[in-house]
């Protein structure tokens, strides 16, 4: 260790030295001396996996005011800045080196340059503070699926935070030994003006992949500074890539068929489109509800939850629409709410939670009443629209009993879905492995809508709802997806789900809850217990098994009319979306592998010859059963 030795003897004490260096891992014990060096921490606390240490994490973010306490124990609410709530996608980027190129689709800076920028950031930002480092492991402990982590950071809300999203992993550090497979995390705040990070301007998240490294500084949201989190995501697909599995931005669910059977499925879908409800469908167990890892295994593709917790999106939770996760959100246990509004009794109110919300209140904006206005004229809710809770899954009723499996669980079904107003029927297989990861996953689309981004009904592209976390060229990561099938005895169904399909007066075709039907179809399909129709783009439910399902499952008639306004084929619309995507990879891809060209024009013939023979739009009921 040399020099690094001499620096942690000076800046740590012995019992935080004694910590660290139980982890005999020189690239370990540099990273750290080196983060105290930049950074001009004050002080270092080294976090193990006991509770004493993370309920001193805690503690420590209520006594920096980083998190107020509410009314219900263990429930806490932290307030991000003003202009510090989302992401920064222009301020994310990858840090290449010379003669490297990921393609224009990802933001990316020269090496050199982007580092001696964010370490000169980094410079000093945590004087007169207590740096914390904490371990972690992505995936289950002790596991083919593990990545041990180590989170530098000065903010105790976002060691916190990950304290309840991540398994411990100071164990797995000990298990380790020299090797240098681990992910490093190095966030600060940096200058804080009322508890908030202050120069957001200079924010920055900076990613190494060479180096399996994140740099993150000047924000405090999540998104930005739970390294864990999308930092990770972006690391673990180029390091999958390498070493030939897959990591996804999916959930994990396991569907609950006839005589006790249990099918796990895993999804992708982008923002606002029905993820985190999918992933806690009524009467079904979640594995988790965010990002997946996938491996093959003795012939089988297998899955884990690479975390232990949720940081969901709090708007529009509900009692009626998300009993499970609203139970957890009233009653006592871990809970770190952001960006909400908190009244007079230290209670927690969020946009779309049911009944009236209080007329002022503390929120992300400080002292708040209704009608309230920023400098810019603006109104500013309530709550933010993207304010968050963060649980531990455990203290969901509906945990699937295999959420640490060492092994995972075995895939059954893939599902994409996207906000898609007019073109895809509720719920679809594709033919093949192939044509799933092509016109489902890699065709992937969604409408936004004017309350998140002001204009209404535009389709925005996103490949397996994966788009802003890709780390390697696009072209590379569906060809590594499809090639992930070889090798698998039986490979996965994929399936393509719509919640969002209109009429042509623009009304929904469905109800909330009626997702339930369309994935416990899909749970059928894959144990072989219901035909289906074929259908120039895969395959589609015959009415009466859908009709059975809504009873038993909805205690709700479904109609055949329902039916064949859900499901029936559009044509034009469908050779439109084909169309639009394929122009976005001969535009934008370079290196699209030619067989996504070529399933796209055999698609393109059986929706001609299906138009000459049945017209534009075709009733399910004309069509062949398999």
């Amino acid at each position: 260790m040399g020099d690094a030795t001499e620096l942690l003897k000076q800046k740590l004490t012995t019992e935080d030295y004694n910590r660290l260096t139980a982890l005999a891992n020189a690239k370990l014990h540099a990273f750290v001396a080196d983060a105290i060096e930049l950074t001009g921490a004050e002080s270092v606390y080294v976090c193990t996996d006991s509770n004493e240490d993370r309920a001193y994490i805690r503690a420590l973010a209520l006594e920096k005011d980083e998190e107020i306490a509410l009314n219900i124990k263990g429930h806490t609410c932290h307030f991000d800045g003003y202009y510090d709530q989302a992401r920064d996608k222009a301020r994310t980027k990858y840090l290449l080196a010379k003669g490297s190129d990921l393609g224009e689709s990802l933001s990316s800076i020269e090496k050199q340059q982007g580092v001696e920028e964010v370490r000169s950031l980094l410079k000093d930002s945590m004087v007169g503070r207590q740096m914390l480092v904490l371990f972690f492991c992505l995936g289950p402990v002790d596991s083919e699926f593990s990545i041990p982590c180590v989170q530098i950071t000065d903010s105790p809300y976002v060691a916190h935070s990950e304290t309840i999203l991540y398994r411990p992993g100071y164990e797995q550090f000990r298990k380790l030994g020299s090797s240098d497979e681990f992910f490093r995390f190095l966030h600060s705040e940096a200058e804080l003006e009322d508890a908030v990070s202050k120069n957001i301007d200079k924010r920055r998240v900076y990613i190494d992949l060479e180096e399996d490294m994140v740099y993150s500084v000047n924000t405090q949201y999540g998104g930005n500074t739970i390294g864990l989190k999308k930092p990770a995501l972006r690391l673990a697909i180029n390091k999958a890539s390498d070493e030939g599995w897959l990591a996804e931005h999916m959930f994990v669910l396991g569907a609950h068929g006839p005589g006790g059977r249990v099918t796990y499925f895993a999804g992708a879908f982008p923002s606002a489109c029905g993820k985190t409800s999918t992933s806690m469908l009524p009467g079904q167990t979640i594995i988790g509800d965010d990002i997946a890892y996938f491996r093959k295994i003795n012939g089988q593709m297998r899955s884990v939850n690479v975390e232990k917790g949720i940081f969901g999106i709090i708007r529009d939770v509900s009692a009626q629409d998300d009993p499970v996760i609203y139970e957890a959100l009233m009653n006592p246990c871990e809970v770190i709410f952001s960006n909400v509004l908190i009244d007079g009794e230290n209670r927690p109110h969020w946009l779309g939670m049911g009944g009236e919300l209080p007329s002022d209140g503390v929120n992300h904006s400080g002292q708040w009443h209704t009608g309230k206005t920023d400098a810019d004229g603006k109104e500013v809710t309530a709550s933010h629209k993207n304010a968050r809770y963060c649980l531990n899954i455990a203290d969901l009723k509906n945990m699937d009993p295999l959420i640490d499996d060492a092994e995972g669980v075995p895939v059954g079904g893939v599902v994409y879905g996207g906000r898609d107003s007019d073109t895809w029927v509720p719920v679809e297989q594709a033919y093949n492995w192939a044509e799933g990861i092509i016109l489902k996953g890699a065709s992937l689309e969604s409408e936004t809508t004017a309350a998140t981004l002001g204009a209404e009904g535009v389709r925005t592209f996103n490949l397996m709802a994966n788009l802003d976390f890709l780390s390697i060229p696009l072209g590379r990561y569906i060809r590594n997806n499809l090639d992930f099938a070889e090798g698998v005895e039986d490979p996965p169904l994929i399936f393509s789900v719509n919640y969002f399909l209109k009429d042509e007066k623009g009304k929904y075709l469905n109800g909330m809850g009626d997702k339930l039907v369309w994935i416990l179809w899909a749970e059928l399909r894959i144990n072989g217990d219901v035909e289906g129709i074929r259908t120039p783009t895969g395959i589609i439910p015959k009415y009466e098994d859908l009709a059975g399902l809504f009873k038993d499952n909805l205690g709700a008639e479904y109609t055949q009319a329902d039916y064949v306004r859900q499901f029936t084929v559009r044509i034009p619309e469908n050779l439109a979306k084909l169309d639009r995507v394929e122009k976005v990879y001969r535009e934008k891809v370079a290196d699209t592998p030619a067989i996504l060209y070529q399933t796209f024009d055999e698609a393109r013939k059986r929706l001609n010859e299906a138009a000459k023979k049945y017209g534009d739009n075709i009733s399910p009921l004309d069509l062949p059963a398999e």
